[in-house]
């Protein structure tokens, strides 16, 4: 059996995870007119003139965040307690065989994993391999129309603010997080009578771009823009350290798109988003 090991250096409107279901399908859409150029796409076996944003989860394990990386031959993950997400390269296409074997042997007998790409993956698994479930994401990136701000009140997120970010995701549900998702990035959130209440931060890192998520907000303290203001806040962080801002939303959710929209982000494309159950 392969070893585990470090893979190589190569609803709230503002909730707008795909993570957190959607219905099923969806088909690719070109570039909207005034979204940035793409750039820095990774150069990995099968994967050849990919952009990073056509497979971002790959892009930021075999990019920025490859020292979370642990992989079997051409499969990646994130350890379990920091994201579900695992990733292969070429998801526009079919994998073969022996990448859904080393998906497998990599998450181990009956695990769940989340992989994100095209359509087909649903219609074409192993033997053993089960579907517990899919949807439907909207991939969006800012454009210049975008105002960021930083946010007096927003505080920076870490370690000991581990159980409120939990609680707070359990009871709002944007998506995966995980006890240490914090570490992916930049998380900011914003108190009152010193509970948290609202938070948004970074996730996935193709070079080049930054992914905005868990963006979300006490059902109590809604309808005071507390996530959109995280979201310009931690879009603010980005910028300044000469990256993009990305985000990701359930189709189905389309209060979040709108506002995502109004905020000057533009849609890119469509894409699968999946939860695969390995073979037992």
């Amino acid at each position: 059996m392969t070893t585990v090991q470090p893979a190589p250096a190569s609803g709230d409107p503002a909730s707008g995870d795909p993570t957190s279901g959607g219905p099923s399908g969806g088909s690719a859409h070109p570039l909207t007119p005034g979204v940035p150029a793409l750039t820095g796409t990774p150069r990995a076996h099968g994967d050849h003139d990919v952009h990073p944003l056509d497979n971002p989860a790959w892009a930021s394990l075999t990019g920025p965040h490859t020292h979370f990386a642990e992989s079997v031959g051409r499969a990646r993950r994130y350890p379990r307690d920091v994201s579900p997400f695992v990733a292969v390269p070429n998801v526009s296409t079919v994998p073969d065989p022996e990448i859904w074997r080393d998906l497998a042997e990599l998450a181990g007998p009956g695990q769940i994993v989340a992989l994100s790409g095209s359509p087909a993956l649903a219609g074409t698994l192993p033997a053993g391999w089960e579907i517990a479930m899919q949807g439907e994401g909207v991939q969006l990136v800012a454009t210049d129309d975008l105002v960021t701000a930083p946010d007096e009140e927003a505080v920076r997120l870490g370690e000991a603010d581990v159980a409120e970010m939990l609680d707070l995701v359990a009871r709002t549900r944007p998506g995966p997080f995980e006890p240490r998702t914090y570490q992916l990035g930049t998380y900011l959130g914003i108190r009152r009578g010193g509970a948290l209440v609202a938070m948004a931060g970074e996730r996935l890192h193709p070079p080049g771009w930054r992914e905005i998520s868990a963006v979300c907000t006490d059902p109590a303290y809604r309808g005071q823009g507390l996530g959109t203001r995280l979201v310009k806040a931690v879009a603010h962080g980005i910028r300044e350290r000469g990256e993009t801002p990305l985000m990701h939303a359930a189709a189905s959710n389309e209060n979040a798109i709108r506002l995502y929209l109004s905020l000057g982000f533009a849609r890119r494309r469509r894409t699968g988003f999946f939860g695969f159950r390995t073979p037992r």
